[in-house]
């Protein structure tokens, strides 16, 4: 049972031959079991009495297509009942009174919750190496990295420790994990998934989505995640949608965008050829593939790691000591606590990217840095449209690289960012896009590991990527295979 589809195990629940108990218990005791790394807080009362809700729901014949099915959150996600750290130890033993919205749907919809996802401090980070807690080990290669921030999410799909999860993605955080761990991601339109009770990052570029093993799954849950919410002022008010109803259209006529930006120096050749091999399989059923030029994608990462900084100090100057979280314990004053109370909580990519960006919204560099990243910001966006004249998905890699081992880049920020270099574009302009596993790599004498395909649609067409994914998946294997120990 525990590999699994969404979809096959929402058929299993409804033909009862299994119980959303029996299924619980199946994934906690694989949690148990587990050396990931990926939960942080799990606790097996909660979840058990979900999940009696849940068969009770489904004994009355009042049962959504997702009631039963377990799903762990990502340690971003505020929980009523589950520690929310947002893996730092500015939060280590926090607690929220409310849930974030995404849970709360799912909540809705029945899921039962297994716990919540180890991740990169306040998910800053491209390798889920700088979580307080220690790093996540790749299912993969357990030398390897999950990439980040999302790698919890990621890791515990591939090692099927869960059927889904939920994740959130700024600069790449659903798609580059869900690529290095060979699971299947999405980030929709910036404010199609509602933000309340995600802790901030960077205002402008997070929002949520759903890891699963497969584009269906990831249909399925983001129905449930997504819809207007007032309570989130980046909310986008829209007719709901069933992402699921354009899964089976044919791909015949479908022009696939080739940036030739995504296929030059720094992508690995074991990385070009499995995305190449890809779109060769997309000509077969039908598409016709479009060479097109996104200009500015060299400049994402400068734009990137000027605007992103610069929201995360303003969001982040709210974990001061005073009102909750972490507090230092000796101090002389109030100036004092702060710096004692934020150097003792975050962690070093953390204090970083604060002291970035408050030196870029600082008197006399605002207008030299933070506004040129605007504007550059504007051109990326700019690209992508002219680019949607000329065809109806964009194509490419998700990462330059296979995962690369535990600690080779942590004396590097700078080489860690550079494996952003084809997922911030996305981000930056807003556009939806996903992940789907397309075939494997080495790293040298070490296992293989998975490389993953990028999809990137324009704005609200989720169910056009969706559908994209859905039909190579249809006719490939990838995204169903498993890592030896986590297999049947």
């Amino acid at each position: 049972m525990h590999t699994k589809t969404v979809s096959a195990l929402s058929n299993a629940l409804r033909a009862k031959t299994v119980s959303a108990t029996e299924l619980s218990q199946l994934f906690l005791a694989r949690i148990r079991a587990s050396t990931h790394n990926a939960f942080l807080h799990v606790d097996e009362a909660l979840t058990l009495a979900q999940a009696k809700e849940a068969d009770k729901r489904i004994a009355k014949g009042n049962a959504h297509r997702l009631t039963g099915i377990p799903v762990a959150h990502k340690d971003i996600f505020v929980t009523r009942h589950w520690r929310t750290t947002a893996a730092s130890n500015m939060l280590a033993n926090y607690t929220s009174p409310f849930d974030a919205t995404v849970v709360e749907k799912l909540s809705a919809a029945g899921m039962v919750t297994l716990g919540k996802l180890n991740c990169d401090e306040f998910a800053m980070g491209s390798s889920n190496e700088n979580s307080f807690f220690g790093p996540v080990k790749n299912p993969w290669d357990t030398a390897a990295v999950t990439g980040g921030s999302s790698g919890g999410s990621a890791a515990a799909v591939a090692a099927r420790l869960t059927p889904a999860s939920t994740a959130t993605d700024t600069g790449g955080s659903i798609r580059q994990p869900a690529a290095l761990c060979g699971a299947t991601g999405i980030k929709p339109t910036y404010g199609r998934v509602s933000r309340y009770g995600m802790i901030a990052y960077a205002s402008s570029l997070d929002q949520a989505g759903p890891i699963a093993k497969t584009a269906e799954d990831c249909a399925l849950l983001l129905t449930d995640m997504s819809g207007f919410d007032t309570r989130d002022a980046t909310s986008i008010d829209r007719p709901a949608e069933d992402f699921t109803r354009q899964l089976d259209a044919p791909l015949t006529g479908l022009r696939i965008g080739v940036p030739r930006e995504y296929f030059g120096e720094g992508l690995a050749d074991e990385v070009a050829v499995s995305v190449q091999q890809a779109l060769a399989e997309y000509e077969k059923r039908g598409a016709k593939l479009v060479d097109i030029s996104l200009a500015n994608t060299a400049f994402c990462i400068p734009a990137y790691y000027v605007i992103a900084p610069a929201e995360a100090s303003s969001n982040l100057s709210r974990f001061d000591g005073v009102r909750y979280g972490h507090r230092a314990e000796n101090y002389t004053d109030l100036q004092d606590m702060y710096r004692k109370t934020r150097t003792e909580g975050f962690g070093e990519e953390v204090k970083r990217r604060i002291l970035i960006g408050t030196y870029v919204l600082s008197h006399g560099y605002y207008d030299a840095y933070y506004v040129q990243a605007q504007k550059i910001r504007r051109r990326i966006a700019r690209d992508f449209m002219a680019a949607f004249s000329q065809c109806d998905v964009v194509m490419g890699p998700v990462s330059p690289t296979v995962a690369w081992n535990i600690g080779d880049k942590t004396d590097d920020p700078v080489a860690n960012y550079l494996g952003d270099i084809y997922t911030l574009s996305a981000n930056l302009a807003g556009l939806p896009a996903m992940s789907v596993p397309c075939g494997w790599g080495r790293a040298e004498n070490h296992a293989r590991r998975p490389v993953g395909l990028q999809i990137i649609g324009n704005y609200f067409e989720e169910s056009r990527i969706l559908n994209v994914a859905h039909q190579y998946q249809n006719v490939t294997d990838w995204h169903l295979q498993a890592p030896e120990q986590d297999a049947p």
